[in-house]
């Protein structure tokens, strides 16, 4: 990799990572809004996460990995993953004394912090290749971690999290993307079939969040009204993943 390219991949990861967080801040500024229409934006992480899994990362992993046996065996090793992890995460939950927020917050950490790790490499990869397409890949991420980001920042404040404790962790989970810039500059492009691995784990663990734990939360507003509010969320969220296929 050329020093340019290590310069202009260090700046997207940056901006990717900034850009990300400014909507949520934004949306955190007034509390008192967030938390009266936190349901709406879980209805946006579903669509997104399950628009997400299906029409990017399942297909991107059918693409790119030749056994699709194995994909389809991946997506539901992540499944169980996530069922597994959720499981352990309850077990902690339920033992310990202190007030600790739902899990259903660590889960879309966990698998937040993977998804902004692989876009890291991906950037990084996609340098490799050339500059022209490194950028084009920077700004598909951008506008695909926009949406998803303020979902999942809903998702934490339903779980119980405090506005700047969900700002912190957004925070941490978007240097999971420099991370894995930084596994690219050590292993070059041998990371990029690694990481293809990731993908359909990644969409099982999405697929288990939304279906599992956050649709079952919606279900429980009886009101018609809010209800069209929620599903139309949904509709935004999977059409925001839809749009951004216009630049893959």
């Amino acid at each position: 990799m050329s020093m340019e390219a290590y310069f202009y991949s260090i700046i997207s990861v940056v901006i990717v990572g900034l850009i990300s967080l400014v909507g949520v801040f934004a949306l955190s500024l007034r509390e008192d809004l967030l938390r009266k229409y936190v349901s709406v934006l879980v209805s946006l992480a579903v669509g997104a996460l399950i628009a997400d899994a299906f029409v990017h990362l399942i297909p991107e992993a059918f693409a790119e990995i030749s056994n699709t046996r194995n994909v389809s065996l991946l997506i539901i090793a992540g499944i169980f993953i996530f069922f597994i992890l959720e499981k352990a995460l309850h077990w902690h939950h339920h033992d310990s004394e202190c007030k600790n927020p739902h899990p259903i917050g660590k889960l879309i950490l966990v698998s937040d912090g993977v998804h902004n790790f692989i876009d890291g490499v991906i950037i990084g990869a996609s340098y490799l290749v050339s500059i022209p397409i490194g950028l084009s890949t920077t700004i598909a991420i951008i506008l695909h971690e926009i949406p998803q980001e303020i979902g999942d920042f809903g998702v934490l404040i339903h779980a119980g999290y405090s506005r700047r404790r969900a700002l912190w962790w957004n925070f941490i989970s978007a240097l999971f993307a420099a991370l894995g810039l930084l596994v690219v500059f050590l292993f070059g492009s041998f990371i990029q079939t690694l990481a293809l691995w990731f993908l359909p784990l990644t969409a099982g663990g999405f697929i288990y969040i939304a279906l599992s734990d956050l649709i079952p939360e919606l279900r429980k507003t009886k009101s018609p009204v809010y209800s069209i509010w929620q599903f139309a969320a949904i509709l935004v969220g999977v059409g925001s993943m839809i749009l951004l296929l216009g630049l893959e």
